[in-house]
């Protein structure tokens, strides 16, 4: 029964149909009110679930979209797959997760993008290229950890704005675009191996002066 549900769970129940009507009535209190009535949650509790009003129902549309991408790509699927084509089937599936509400997408960067909000919007997108740095199967701790998802970042949000503009069939261009970005972070990760490799063999001169000091007898 909704009454018996906890703000989490009305939070998850309403993200979809908050999304759908943000498109037309923008991420306010129409779109959360349509959406607990069509839900039949009270608007009350709706109201408390998103007390941070539009960054809040946001944050929940985007957490049910990164559920839907993890849906999506279950891990005996992402198994079969190399590191790169792991990435760019997560981004692909969570473009697709979004493809049917590319308006509430729209409206929903215009509010991230308010300089009170970019806070947020920071957090937001850190939180959906963590998920599928680990859903690709990373467990970097060191300085890659933060590297990786820099760079994921970086290359998702170029992609989201040409998602959105994209008309293409079957929106190959935002594909295409997202193929060529992806193949970029792959090289500069066997580059930056690469380095470190070479760094392990070059000679240390303070190994050379500990010798110097303490011969090898």
């Amino acid at each position: 029964m909704t009454e018996d549900l906890t703000l989490d769970e009305v939070r998850a129940r309403l993200a979809p149909d908050l999304a759908a009507n943000a498109a037309f009535d923008g991420w306010g209190d129409a779109a959360r009110d349509m959406a607990a009535d069509a839900a039949g949650i009270d608007r009350d509790i709706a109201t408390l679930a998103f007390a941070g009003g539009a960054v809040a129902m946001i944050d929940a549309w985007f957490d049910a979209i990164d559920a839907r991408m993890a849906q999506a790509l279950p891990p005996e699927r992402l198994a079969t797959m190399k590191i790169r084509e792991r990435i760019t089937a997560l981004v692909a599936a969570r473009l697709d997760a979004l493809a049917p509400d590319r308006e509430a997408l729209r409206r929903a960067r215009a509010i991230l993008a308010l300089p009170t909000n970019l806070a947020a919007a920071a957090r937001l997108g850190w939180r959906s290229v963590d998920r599928m740095w680990r859903l690709a199967g990373d467990t970097a701790t060191d300085y890659n950890h933060y590297t990786k998802r820099a760079m994921l970042l970086g290359v998702y949000t170029a992609t989201i704005t040409v998602f959105l503009d994209d008309e293409s069939e079957g929106q190959a261009d935002t594909h295409a675009f997202l193929a060529r970005r992806i193949d970029g972070i792959m090289r500069f990760e066997r580059a930056k191996a690469g380095m470190a490799r070479r760094a392990i063999r070059r000679p240390s001169l303070s190994r050379f002066v500990g010798r110097l000091r303490y011969p090898v007898v």
